[in-house]
């Protein structure tokens, strides 16, 4: 039989055989996509960490946040910090994998492009030029936007709520310190860190990404080499780990959400902060609805799922390579576009910055000026890309450019400061939901795909395509 007709044995099974794991000299392993049978809305709800689950542990989080705020004067930071224990303990959790995750993900990911005759540039090349593509377009809309309607919404607050107590303004002068230059300074001194034992200790994700990629790089023989038969082993147990807190998500949401609400302050929310909020949120959504027009200009660009049901907290990076490995998106994309997406695609933040400096120069009766405008869209396009390595990011990056422009940073930064958990939590669905869209896109323009597997399990070709759309194949 030849491997023509090999490959279309392996093409009309795909969707029947079971999952499993192949390994073959000079392949690196892949999974196998399954059909698996459609579930009923109460078999979907009974589903640990299914996206029902979680929305209901979010709607009672929130009805007994506000019932206990509504109801109790002050209540004690003692139960804020109590109840928040199981939230913080799940978080910490998820966070502790993201980086080990990145390691191995990008080790096979280079693994894979090695075994490519010209996907690798390719992938580069269209995943780094669709993040700054999308992050563009999140900032301009937003100037655009907050410009011509949602400055004009915001109205002069009396001089007392601008008023800056002497912890807040502790924050904003260690948050001044950063200038716009320091963040270019510091994205390329975190490029090559000179102690790649405190790159992982300290979470510098930049100094990881490109020690994982030289590392899968060097390794010359993946078929002989024990390093990735550990690194092989590592992302096997870091999937165990990956599910059991998908299937814990509910609880730890619920008690994310439900000590913060304690905390907030209802009667403070005035009108500016309802306008911030809806601003934000609005701005948010148009950057979704984009990302979702890229069906149109991708013809055929289909089969592939996009619903973020973990976007509600951070470091969900384990959660979005699952959640495309089972919507099809090939292992040798979701394991290179993803890990880079987490560290510079911030379509969120970037949609979030010009509306909250705007917000702080409205409510002090500042007018900024066109000319003011271009700062704010240039400075935001930077420091969008280069949040990770910022300790406290975004309220770090607003000072910065409110700085820039010489808005002053008044009291009304502490309302910016106290919402910032909520709006973190659309922000980093947008930042994932935009990887998600990168991923999707970049397999259809690029058409790389993981090894075919035939029927008995060997490996038949590996197929990318070139840059003129011809299909390379090697068997």
């Amino acid at each position: 039989m030849s491997s023509n007709d090999l490959r279309e044995e392996a093409l009309s099974t795909e969707k029947t055989r079971p999952l499993k794991h192949v390994q073959s000299p000079g392949v690196v392993e892949t999974m196998e996509r399954v059909e698996e049978p459609k579930k009923t809305l109460w078999e979907k709800v009974k589903t640990p960490g299914s996206v029902y689950q979680i929305l209901i542990s979010a709607a009672i989080a929130i009805a007994v946040g506000f019932a206990v705020n509504t109801t109790v004067d002050k209540v004690p930071v003692a139960a804020v910090d109590l109840c928040g224990i199981p939230g913080r303990i799940w978080l910490r959790a998820l966070k502790a994998i993201v980086l080990p995750l990145i390691v191995v993900s990008l080790i096979l990911a280079v693994q894979r492009l090695r075994e490519m005759s010209r996907g690798g540039a390719l992938l580069a090349r269209w995943t780094i030029g669709y993040y700054l593509f999308t992050t563009l377009v999140a900032i301009m809309h937003s100037t655009i936007l907050v410009a011509l309607i949602w400055s004009k919404q915001f109205s002069e607050v009396d001089p007392e709520s601008r008023t800056v107590d002497k912890d807040l303004q502790k924050d904003i002068d260690s948050r001044s310190a950063y200038q716009a230059h320091d963040i270019v300074v510091e994205l390329f001194d975190t490029l090559v860190p000179d102690n790649i034992v405190a790159a992982f200790a300290n979470n510098i994700l930049l100094g990881v990404l490109v020690a994982s990629i030289i590392l899968g790089y060097m390794i010359k023989d993946p078929a002989t080499s024990s390093i990735l038969r550990v690194v092989r082993e590592i992302e096997g147990l870091i999937t165990v780990a990956i599910t059991f807190l998908i299937n814990m998500a509910p609880i730890g949401i619920f008690f994310l959400i439900m000590p913060n609400l304690f905390k907030l302050d209802i009667k403070e929310v005035g009108i500016n902060l309802g306008l911030l909020i809806g601003a934000g949120l609005s701005g948010m959504a148009i950057q979704l609805v984009i990302g979702e027009s890229f069906h149109i200009l991708v013809p055929q660009f289909s089969g592939v799922d996009y619903r973020v049901g973990h976007g509600i907290v951070r470091s969900t990076m384990p959660v979005t390579l699952k959640c495309l490995q089972a919507r099809g998106v090939p292992d040798t994309i979701a394991k290179f576009a993803i890990p880079l997406g987490t560290l510079v695609n911030m379509d969120g933040t970037a949609i979030y910055l010009p509306i909250t400096v705007t917000f702080l120069a409205a409510t002090q009766g500042q007018v900024i000026t066109p000319g003011q405008y271009v700062v704010v869209f240039l400075t935001s396009t930077l420091a969008s890309i280069g949040t990770t390595p910022i300790p406290s990011a975004s309220l770090v990056l607003i000072i910065m450019i409110a700085n820039s422009i010489n808005v002053q940073v008044t009291g009304m930064y502490g309302v910016i400061t106290a919402i910032d958990w909520f709006m973190d939590r659309f922000r980093t669905m947008v930042n994932v939901t935009g990887d998600l869209y990168g991923a999707a896109i970049v397999t259809k323009i690029t058409g790389i795909r993981d090894p075919i597997v035939g029927a008995d399990g060997t490996i038949i070709e590996t197929i990318d395509e070139d840059e003129n759309g011809k299909r390379n194949s090697q068997v």
